[in-house]
């Protein structure tokens, strides 16, 4: 059965750093976009990143840009996401997520509906 699994969460202390990781297991990333999505508690799924195919475009949320990169490596068949000087208003699940099609435009991206495939999420918690 196709699923992704993100791994990389944990408890940290506000300005630390995190690096997540997808994996797809019996699902080929290889000509997917993969976004990162995250939600607090009591709040709404919220765009992180997104990362095309191939690696060369990427696209970020407003609420973690310059605080966060995104890449892939398809002969890992993984995408991570780079998280640094985290704050405690960046605790929430974190989850990745696949779509298929073109890239642009860009803002599509950005929507949990165009995505297909989500994993079970990890937890990032960021203590002040």
């Amino acid at each position: 059965q196709a699923r992704l699994v993100e791994t990389g969460g944990g408890t940290v202390q506000a300005g630390a750093s995190l690096r997540l990781s997808c994996v797809g297991f019996g699902e080929s990333l290889e000509k997917l976009s993969v976004g990162w999505f995250r939600q607090a508690q009591n709040k709404e799924r919220e765009f992180v990143a997104a990362v095309s195919w191939s690696g060369a475009n990427t696209n970020y949320g407003a609420s973690m840009k310059g605080r966060v990169t995104i890449s892939k490596d398809n002969s890992q068949n993984a995408a991570y996401l780079q998280l640094i000087a985290l704050q405690p208003d960046d605790t929430a699940v974190y989850y990745c997520a696949t779509r298929g099609g073109i890239w642009n435009p860009v803002e599509r991206t950005e929507m949990a509906d165009n995505y297909f495939s989500w994993g079970q999420g990890t937890q990032v918690s960021v203590s002040s």
